[in-house]
C-alpha cells in the first residue's frame, strides 16, 4: 500500500469497544506496508473528539457499541469527515443491515469472522478515496482555468483596444501607425505564447516580465521599469508569473497608473537569504502617477487569480495593498538554485 506522502504513514481511526477484537484488527492491519498508524477509541465522545482533532485516511467501526451504534457513527463521520472511507468491521452484520449501511454512505463492510479481507478492503478504500480527491482537485483546476480563459479573453480585447487608441494618438501617418500597431500586437502575442510553451527547461524572471508587460509601454518613454538579479524559473513558475503579470498590467491599463499619460509602473526584486536552495524572491510591483487609489469593495476574479497562483503554483504569497498614491503588489516565492 502506498504511504501518505504528507506523513509517510496511513492513519486509521478504529472505533471498537472490545480489547480482544481491537488487537486482532490491528494485527491484520499490520499486514499493510507501511504499517498504518491506528488510533483506537470506544465511545461516542472520543469519536467526535478524534474527528475534530485530526485527519484520518480511513475509519473502521464496529456496528454494535454500548450506548452507540454504527449508523450513528457513520452519520457523525459523514458530517465531520466527508470523503473519508468508512468501513464497518462487525460480527453481527446481516445482509439487510449491510445493504442499508452501504446505502447510507459506508464504503464497505468486513465480518470479524473474515478479517483476512480487511487489509485489501482498507487499501482499496483509501486508494479510491484518493482518486476521488485527485479528480475533485482536477475539476476545480479545470473550472478555474476555464474562468481564467474567459477573463483573459476579455482583458486581452480591452488591452488591444487600448493599444489601438494609444498608438493612434502618437502617429501622424497611416503607415507609421500601421507599423507601430503591428509591432505592439506582435509583442502582445509573444507574451501570450509564454502560456503555451509547455516544453521549457527553464527561463528567467526578467524574460517573463519583458515578454509579458513590455508590449504595454508607451512609445518613447519609460512607463514600465523592471530591475533585479538573475532569477531562474522552472516552467510551472514561469507560467504562473506570466498569468500574474498579465493580470497586473492589464488592470493597470484599465484602472491604474498606465491608464494615465504620466503613470509609471516599476517591478523590482531581490533575493532574501540566498543559499544552496535558492532563497526567497521578493518582487514589488509599484504603480504611481495614476488615478487616486481606493481599496476595492469586493474581491474580484483578478485578485483571486493572483493570490491563488502565488499560493498554489509558486508556493508563495501575494500581498496586495492600496495606498492612495498607487497600487502595490508584493510577491514572495522560492528562487530556483543555481
Amino acid at each position: 500500500m502506498q504511504a501518505d506522502p504528507n506523513n509517510g504513514r496511513v492513519k486509521v481511526l478504529l472505533l471498537e469497544d472490545s480489547d480482544f477484537d481491537a488487537e486482532l484488527i490491528q494485527e491484520y492491519l499490520r499486514q499493510l506496508q507501511p504499517s498504518p498508524e491506528v488510533v483506537r477509541i470506544s465511545s461516542r465522545a472520543d469519536f467526535v473528539s478524534a474527528l475534530s482533532d485530526g485527519r484520518y485516511d480511513a475509519i473502521l467501526s464496529d456496528y454494535s457499541l454500548p450506548g452507540f451504534d454504527g449508523l450513528a457513527a457513520l452519520d457523525i463521520a459523514t458530517e465531520n469527515a466527508p470523503g473519508t472511507p468508512f468501513i464497518f468491521v462487525s460480527g453481527v452484520l446481516g445482509e439487510e443491515i449491510a445493504i442499508n449501511s452501504l446505502r447510507n454512505g459506508a464504503t464497505d463492510y468486513v465480518l470479524k469472522q473474515r478479517l483476512n479481507r480487511l487489509p485489501a478492503a482498507v487499501s482499496r478504500a483509501i486508494a479510491e478515496a484518493r482518486e476521488r480527491e485527485e479528480r475533485r482537485r482536477a475539476e476545480q483546476q479545470l473550472n478555474l482555468l476555464v474562468a481564467e480563459l474567459s477573463h483573459r479573453v476579455k482583458n486581452t480585447l480591452a488591452a488591444v483596444l487600448s493599444i489601438v487608441r494609444r498608438t493612434a494618438k502618437s502617429h501622424d501617418t497611416v503607415a507609421d501607425y500601421e507599423q507601430a500597431l503591428i509591432n505592439r500586437l506582435r509583442a502582445l502575442s509573444d507574451a501570450h505564447n509564454l502560456l503555451f510553451e509547455a516544453n521549457w527547461r527553464e527561463t528567467h524572471l526578467d524574460q517573463v516580465l519583458k515578454r509579458t508587460i513590455y508590449p504595454f509601454r508607451r512609445d518613447g518613454d519609460r512607463s514600465v521599469r523592471i530591475g533585479g538579479p538573475k532569477v531562474k524559473l522552472p516552467p510551472k513558475a514561469a507560467l504562473a508569473l506570466s498569468l500574474i503579470f498579465h493580470e497586473l498590467v492589464t488592470n493597470s491599463m484599465k484602472y491604474g497608473a498606465l491608464s494615465k499619460e504620466k503613470g509609471r509602473v516599476s517591478a523590482e526584486w531581490l533575493i532574501d537569504s540566498a543559499d544552496e536552495t535558492g532563497g526567497q524572491v521578493k518582487l514589488v510591483w509599484t504603480e504611481s502617477g495614476g488615478p487616486a487609489v481606493t481599496p476595492p469593495q469586493k474581491v474580484g476574479f483578478g485578485t483571486h487569480l493572483i493570490e491563488r497562483s502565488a499560493r498554489y503554483e509558486l508556493d508563495g504569497e501575494a500581498v496586495l495593498s492600496y495606498p492612495e498614491t498607487g497600487f502595490v503588489c508584493e510577491l514572495r516565492f522560492a528562487a530556483a538554485p543555481d
